[in-house]
């Protein structure tokens, strides 16, 4: 069997590998010492062949399973760890920023009872108090599986509390799932990246307002700006930023790959794109509808409350019943 030499050095440097590469090295200098052994007396040739085959058998069983290790550590590498949660107000002005604000804490009220640990990263206010945009960090190994189908346009049909005339009004906000993963997908040269520092707003203490933690990057390529002061230390914080520009610009990579296949392929559940509209959620006939299993659910104060589960559950076993993952999507 031949063994590829980068592959084997590479288990050697895996701290998970390098135990199983160390058995590995040394039956290798034994077949090594028998071969020349065998050379070197020929009456002993027939009697060294045989305990190099046995040799040889676990020089192979050894080197399959760092093989086998090294698949499965980058299965856990790929697997997101966290999602970046990104909320925007669409069309509707106060009341879109207000609704995006909802969303938020629909998923981060979600968050606390599925136990998940979260985080603000960046958040922007509209005169309303509502959201214009929203940021937040969100990790456990469960939580892209489980939120992965909420990227999309979300719509509202209510009354506003400043509606005299009592007139039912629509508005949007768009919902962004981003999955954090320990490996890359797309490398970013740091060359590309543009770093500012600032001092972090709001609530935090004395050091908050007088040292630069606030970090801003923007990836010149693509114009994705991130913005990360949740931290009290500015490499905290970079490391956060970093984590979240890689996953934005991950998602608009897989998102220019998904139109570019579109014609050979039937539309997906969450198929990533943000401008797809997901949703309705309306007040007055206590109704929430996910257009693209066309269901619907009651009980809105309750899922409004972080009780996700009947939609996230229908959603999963919607995709996992399509024979390919596919299911038709009804704008």
């Amino acid at each position: 069997m031949q063994y590829d030499h980068e592959e084997l050095q590479a288990f050697r440097e895996n701290h998970k590998t390098q135990f199983t590469a160390s058995q590995f090295d040394d039956i290798a200098k034994k077949i090594e010492s028998s071969k020349d052994l065998a050379s070197e007396d020929p009456e002993m040739a027939a009697l060294v062949e045989e305990e190099i085959t046995a040799l040889t058998t676990q020089l192979d069983y050894y080197y399959q399973e760092m093989k086998q290790i090294a698949a499965a550590d980058k299965v856990e590498d790929e697997k997101p760890y966290g999602v970046v949660l990104e909320v925007r107000a669409g069309a509707g002005g106060d009341e879109a920023a207000l609704f995006a604000e909802e969303l938020a804490q629909m998923y981060l009220e979600y968050s606390t009872l599925q136990g998940w640990l979260y985080s603000v990263e960046s958040e922007s206010r509209s005169t309303s108090g509502g959201y214009k945009e929203a940021v937040f960090e969100i990790l456990n190994p469960k939580v892209y599986d489980d939120l992965r189908y909420e990227t999309g346009v979300h719509r509202v049909q209510r009354i506003p509390m400043t509606e005299k005339a009592g007139r039912i009004h629509t508005s949007t906000a768009s919902v962004a799932i981003l999955p954090l993963r320990r490996k890359p997908k797309v490398e970013i040269n740091m060359t590309d990246i543009l770093m500012e520092f600032s001092r972090s707003g709001g609530a935090g203490g004395q050091n908050v307002n007088k040292v630069e933690t606030a970090v801003r990057l923007v990836h010149k390529p693509t114009g994705i700006e991130v913005r990360s002061q949740s931290e009290r230390s500015q490499l905290k914080n970079r490391e956060k930023a970093m984590n979240i520009l890689q996953a934005r610009v991950e998602a608009q990579h897989e998102e220019e790959e998904t139109r570019k296949h579109a014609s050979e392929r039937k539309n997906q559940i969450g198929t990533g794109d943000r401008s797809e509209k997901i949703r309705t959620y309306n007040f007055p006939q206590n109704r929430i509808t996910d257009h693209r299993i066309k269901e619907s659910w009651h009980n809105i104060e309750g899922i409004m409350g972080g009780h996700l589960d009947p939609i996230v559950e229908a959603l999963k076993k919607a995709s996992a019943g399509d024979e390919d993952g596919d299911i038709e999507v009804v704008a």
